[in-house]
């Protein structure tokens, strides 16, 4: 048996398979509106014939970066910035040697049993 949602009752009905297959003929409209939805973040435009042009990011320094950490000095790419880097480099090490540490103190803990 087919079922076909009835607009009248709200509920589903039995139908013919012609029906339960082609709704459409039935009355349904598109759902696609044939307005265009209006523009939220929408961004200074200018026509061509204007020769200035806007400048929102500032200037393009990948290049510069690029050469920057290409350069073959000897140096790991998460090194290159000197101190900075340097110093988050030695607390991610310090920290994880320390956890590593302290989870091994914690299993050697758990599996010793408790003297009464």
């Amino acid at each position: 048996m087919y079922y076909k949602f009835s607009g009248f009752t709200q509920k589903l009905a039995g139908a013919w398979a012609s029906e339960a297959y082609s709704p459409q003929v039935r009355g349904l409209k598109p759902v696609v509106s044939t307005e265009a939805p209006p523009i939220i973040f929408a961004t200074p435009t200018k026509l061509t014939s204007d020769s200035t042009v806007y400048d929102y990011a500032g200037k393009n320094k990948v290049p510069e970066l690029q050469k920057f950490f290409q350069k073959a000095d000897g140096v790991p790419v998460y090194l290159k910035r000197g101190l900075p880097d340097q110093m988050l480099y030695r607390t991610t090490m310090a920290l994880t040697v320390g956890g590593t540490i302290y989870c091994l103190i914690a299993l050697y803990m758990a599996s010793q049993p408790k003297n009464k």
